[in-house]
């Protein structure tokens, strides 16, 4: 068994808008289990992009011991270019805590993180950072919390701080009374009995609120409260009926503090180690709806939660136990791979270097070295199985760029570090496209893809140029048209011979390429038929307005001759390359492009403008409607091309409220005027490759 019992561990998520201090907190545990003596280092923030921009772009979970307890905690990025990692989090963690900027309140992340948490019925605590910020008034911050967020579930004040702004010094617990006044930038507090002037209205405002909301959640306790008052009610009875309405979704509960001063977030952690949902409490589903109980002394199961690709260490997978135990030596089944490995190491991480354990348990989170066949959100077992855990699935990317190495020398390399990079962000995609040419990387938004651009430069090493992606285009036609070439060639000796009637006509959109075989009496050998599609196979590949594949056709070969001595495979092949150019050429060729299904979220005042927007873009909006709180949910379809520079588009006019999520849809014909607008841009990037 591991050293804790589940009951006395606790997984915590921090998430909130950047710059709402959640990397700093993480500073204040350090420095109040004596790692650090410094607040404000951003010690998590390891990565040398994270160092030079002074942010959180990948989840870092580290441990701690306290008293008899372990915590395990996740800190997040802030912002939603960085969506995967945070649903990751959210998924990972049984508590969520959502830091938010005292001077700034609710922003748009601390909505989305809301909305997401919600989704996944996750127990949500709001802390209320940077206090000590001027013009901070805690009043104002509770009313705007219920008018965000109440609706069916109480936002409850846990704490009322001893001053604000700059005279911030302490906070008092609504349930208990206790008085806690904070030497600053230490995390030490003493307890007074005394209840400061700077505080007495709080208190009188909001400790009966309290009160009446955990009883509103318990008919036994609220006929024991209308009996005998508060005085009839035990702090235990108020605790465990606010873990059981927590755990429920009834009560949200609201503490404050300061990072940077270091005052409140040790009141914080203690609360979630009385009234927190334990590794036990959690649920878990298979994909076919099967609840998974999470047991002690259960067949081990786990989920991963993290891969963290170093270029010179290697990679590491962090790893959440869910039921059973895990031993160093022993191995395990990766479902989603099919594949079994074996364990040399288990760690434990923890801020400074990861420890070595011999066995983990459940609510453990473990870091293991070296594993081959690891991808985040796979199911592990201890046994053999198809059974995987019923997971969120990833949103797919949004915005993408093309990338070219300045060295040929580089290619193997940046092949490699691509596909490090991906590993660790399962919202990163990248691939090489036959059709244009290029390496395609794709990303959440412009700041999720500059991040990982300075990645590949930084920790890899790697130079490249970036571009603007070019669009796979293709080509088909309109009509049927028939053709015939004849391809004739005397050298001496032997001479080459091939001669092909074609008919081409269009097929249904998506059909793709099909060749049908229409010779009659051995004017075309048997031999030669196959020669014939190869050569009409290889000449779709390029077609006669600007060079993209050619699609959604039908090649009929109807007529032909051939010649006993002269007739070959390659003289058949030439012949209907050059028959199949000659019906494109006497037809009415067109190019389509590729159609996004695109379904965008955003404030309900935005939608008139964004409407415009998806129309000024060629869009084909589909419909609309409420998607509650205030937003709007727009469907279109809008060609590929123009969503290029949507992202920015649309957060320009949403104050960056706005988001959107988009899929391939199908393939459409261009205007006239657009199509020669590409075939031009074709033209000079020929002119300019010469």
């Amino acid at each position: 068994m591991s050293e804790y019992n589940a009951e006395k561990k606790r997984i915590i998520g921090f998430f909130g808008h950047h710059g709402c201090g959640k990397t700093t907190l993480m500073d204040d545990v350090l420095v109040n289990l004596g790692l650090t003596d410094r607040i404000g280092q951003r010690h998590l923030d390891k990565d040398p992009v994270e160092k030079e921009k002074g942010a959180t772009f990948s989840n870092h979970i580290f441990s701690f011991d306290l008293d008899d307890s372990r915590m395990y905690f996740f800190d997040t990025p802030g912002s939603l270019d960085f969506i995967g990692d945070i649903q990751i989090a959210l998924n990972a963690v049984d508590n969520v805590v959502i830091v938010i900027n005292a001077s700034a309140g609710v922003e748009v992340t601390t909505e989305r993180i809301w909305n997401m948490a919600r989704e996944l019925n996750k127990p949500i605590v709001f802390y209320v950072n940077q206090m000590d910020k001027e013009e901070v008034n805690f009043g104002n911050l509770m009313q705007e919390l219920k008018e965000s967020f109440e609706e069916e579930i109480r936002i409850v004040p846990f704490q009322v701080p001893i001053g604000e702004g700059s005279d911030f010094k302490g906070v008092i617990n609504l349930l208990s009374n206790d008085v806690f006044i904070y030497e600053e930038g230490t995390g030490k507090s003493s307890k007074q009995s005394e209840i400061p002037d700077n505080a007495k209205d709080y208190l009188e405002r909001f400790h009966s609120e309290i009160i009446e909301d955990i009883v509103e959640t318990n008919e036994e306790l609220m006929e024991k409260y209308f009996e005998s008052g508060e005085e009839g009610l035990s702090q235990e009875e108020l605790i465990s009926s606010l873990h059981k309405a927590y755990d429920e979704d009834k009560i949200i509960p609201v503490f404050i503090g300061s990072a940077l001063k270091n005052i409140g977030f040790d009141q914080l952690i203690k609360a979630l180690m009385s009234f927190g949902m334990t590794p036990l409490e959690r649920k878990f589903h298979t994909e076919e709806g099967t609840e998974i109980f999470s047991q002690e002394d259960g067949q081990f199961l786990g989920i991963i939660v993290k891969n963290e690709v170093d270029p010179f260490v290697g990679k590491l997978t962090y790893l959440r136990v869910i039921s059973g135990s895990l031993k160093a030596g022993s191995s395990i089944y990766i479902v989603e791979e099919s594949t079994r490995e074996k364990i040399s190491h288990i760690n434990i991480p923890r801020f400074d270097k990861n420890e070595e354990v011999e066995v983990a348990g459940v609510g453990d989170i473990l870091v293991i070295p070296k594993l081959k066949s690891s991808k985040i959100n796979q199911t592990v077992s201890s046994e053999e199985t198809s059974n995987r855990l019923k997971l969120p699935e990833f949103p797919e990317p949004m915005i993408s760029k093309s990338i070219a190495p300045n060295s040929k020398n580089e290619i193997d390399k940046i092949t490699e570090s691509l596909a490090k990079i991906a590993e660790s962000d399962p919202t990163f995609k990248w691939e090489f496209d036959a059709e244009t040419g290029e390496t395609v990387i794709s990303g959440m938004g412009t700041i999720h893809l500059e991040i990982m651009i300075e990645k590949l430069k930084k920790n890899f090493g790697i130079d490249f140029e970036v571009g603007k992606p070019k669009i796979a285009y293709k080509e088909t036609i309109r009509s049927k048209t028939q053709a015939e070439y004849k391809h004739k060639k005397q050298t001496g000796g032997h001479g080459q011979y091939g001669h092909v009637k074609i008919e081409i006509e269009p097929l249904e959109r998506g059909k793709g390429y099909e060749f049908v075989d229409k010779i009659v009496g051995g004017v075309i050998p048997k031999n030669f038929i196959p020669s014939v599609d190869k050569g009409i196979r290889e000449a779709i590949k390029k077609g006669v307005l600007a060079g993209f594949p050619v699609v959604d056709i039908r090649v009929t070969l109807f007529d032909g001759s051939y010649h006993e001595v002269d007739s070959s495979d390659i003289s058949f092949q030439i012949a209907a390359r050059h028959a199949f150019k000659i019906a494109m050429e006497s037809d009415t060729p067109v190019i389509l492009e590729p159609i996004m299904h695109v379904e965008i979220f955003l404030p309900t005042e935005n939608t008139g403008d964004v409407i415009g927007e998806v129309t000024a873009k060629r869009g084909r909006p589909l419909g609309m409607e409420s998607a509650g709180k205030g937003y709007d949910k727009i469907v279109a379809e809008i060609p590929l091309a123009e969503m290029l520079d949507f992202s920015p588009r649309l957060s320009s006019i949403s104050s960056g409220k706005g988001y959107f999520t988009m899929k391939f849809s199908h393939y459409s014909e261009v205007s006239p005027d657009i199509q020669n607008k590409i075939i031009e841009e074709r033209r000079r990037e020929e002119e300019l490759q010469k």
